[in-house]
């Protein structure tokens, strides 16, 4: 709050003092005071309201400085209310009273919906947990089939189905990702043989090959979440491959980080698309198309990318295909203190 501010807001105050003390000096005149007694005494109570108008001020700034201060601090804005101290005058003090009251409503209903936020998403992990039973019981009896063309629409199927539970799961965790990681060393060639293993079966189906290069090289993430995400890629390649697919991953240094691409030949992102790919339910025009497509793949992976502090970037080129790069930091960059060797 600026000085000129204070005057703005005090502005009608001011303006009523000076009509008085004119009123004043005018009934004076009239009752016989002297001018040169005048001349002292409205000087001097001039300088007067004028200290009394600028420690208020001073008071005011201060106090308003105090409260952006506590509000700056506090990690939970919303309890703001319950933090600062009780106002001194009566009419503040009502105002105070009254939202604080506000804030402990908003308080509670945060709570409730933190609560059933909670509780759906262990509701949705007991609900994976549980649907991986009949999903792995179908596959044992679809490998038990006799008719080959039968047992592989099935695989398709199980797989798929694999897919987005997955998916449920880890979009259910990824409001607090941070809970559920352990960065570690691992190796980034058994990463991506890990992801690729998981969806052999869609990858086969699409007659996708695979090629990979450099991929002996030692990074610092979370086994699981990293090979979500590249099963994501995976997954993504397959479903808008083109003819003759290949998918390439390919690892390099870029300084101390690690930097893989995952580049396939498929049909690519429009470029006026690109900017979006990565916006929860954004499907593009090739979603629509071919079908089969949520719009939260590439969401999530940048989701849990940020929290594991990669880099996630797009490029794609329509009709020559799309490369997805993962940038992985170095050891001494790591902003997470989980780390284990």
């Amino acid at each position: 709050m600026s000085l000129k501010d204070y005057l703005s807001d005090r502005l009608g105050n001011i303006l009523l003092h000076i009509i008085c003390a004119a009123i004043a000096a005018l009934f004076l005149k009239a009752t016989g005071t002297q001018t040169g007694v005048l001349l002292i005494l409205f000087p001097a109570l001039f300088l007067i309201f004028l200290f009394v108008l600028l420690h208020d001020c001073y008071c005011q700034y201060k106090h308003f400085l105090e409260l952006e201060t506590i509000f700056q601090n506090l990690d939970q804005k919303y309890l703001f209310a319950e933090c600062i101290r009780k106002p001194r005058g009566l009419y503040e003090q009502k105002i105070f009273d009254l939202s604080r009251r506000a804030a402990r409503a908003m308080i509670s209903a945060v709570s409730d919906a933190q609560a059933a936020q909670k509780e759906y998403r262990e509701y949705v992990e007991s609900w994976v947990h549980e649907i991986k039973t009949p999903i792995t019981a179908a596959a044992l009896i679809c490998r038990r089939s006799t008719d080959s063309e039968i047992r592989r629409k099935l695989t398709r199927e199980l797989a798929q189905i694999e897919s987005h539970v997955e998916r449920a799961l880890f979009y259910a965790r990824a409001e607090s990702a941070e809970k559920d990681f352990m960065i570690r060393q691992c190796m980034l060639s058994e990463l991506a043989a890990k992801a690729i293993s998981q969806h052999r079966a869609l990858l086969q189906q699409n007659d996708i090959r695979i090629e990979t290069d450099g991929l002996d090289q030692i990074v610092f993430t979370d086994s699981k979440w990293t090979i979500f995400i590249l099963g994501q890629l995976l997954q993504n390649a397959a479903r808008y491959h083109g003819k003759h697919p290949a998918i390439i991953l390919c690892a390099s240094h870029l300084g101390k980080q690690i930097r893989l691409t995952v580049k396939d030949n498929g049909i690519g992102i429009p470029a006026h698309e690109l900017p979006r790919v990565c916006d929860r339910g954004f499907t593009g025009s090739n979603g629509r198309i071919r079908g089969g497509s949520t719009g939260i793949g590439l969401y999530l992976c940048k989701k849990l990318a940020e929290c594991l502090d990669l880099g996630l970037a797009v490029t794609s080129e329509e009709g020559e295909g799309t490369t997805v790069t993962l940038t992985f930091p170095a050891k001494e960059h790591l902003a997470i203190h989980s780390v284990s060797y």
